[in-house]
């Protein structure tokens, strides 16, 4: 763990420090990389404890570092309105099962951005209450912000929907 100045690092190494790979605060930006295991248990902690109240997910999306292991990373940016405080959340997930809990319980705003990282990585978010595609149709055949995704690749004609 870097040794940071952030209050907000601080008091989440003191509670959780076990449930984090590292943090960093860079240039004003508060980072907490969380062992996914414990995300659920740390965003709940980051939303519900007095003084921190990350009442907004202001956006949730994922990263593909090709030929890393763990090669995805959930990144997600917390916003108290009461404490006007910022945190962002990363966890990284492994090639071999991209798994991750969902946070639509947590905060609702989680729904359609789980469904988007879900439908254009492959992320599987555990819980989500209707985990399906929302841009592609179902017909679609990958996930095409993933970097092995080939770049030409065409995707049938999609038939209407009946009514």
């Amino acid at each position: 763990m870097d040794d940071c100045a952030s209050p907000l690092l601080r008091r989440l190494l003191d509670t959780h420090g076990s449930a984090l790979h590292a943090t960093h605060a860079r240039l004003g930006d508060a980072t907490a990389i969380v062992k996914p295991p414990a995300l659920l248990e740390v965003m709940g902690f980051l939303r519900d404890e007095p003084g921190l109240e990350f009442d907004m997910l202001l956006d949730l999306t994922a990263v593909d570092h090709l030929g890393e292991e763990p090669r995805f990373e959930m990144v997600y940016h917390l916003y108290s309105l009461a404490r006007n405080h910022r945190l962002r959340i990363k966890a990284r997930l492994p090639e071999s099962e991209p798994v991750v809990a969902s946070l639509t319980g947590l905060w609702a705003s989680a729904d359609w951005m789980e469904r988007e990282v879900f439908d254009l990585y492959g992320i599987r978010f555990e819980g989500h209450p209707d985990l399906r595609r929302i841009l592609l149709d179902e017909s679609f055949e990958g996930h095409p912000l993933r970097k092995d995704h080939p770049k030409a690749a065409r995707r049938p004609p999609v038939e209407p929907r009946q009514a």
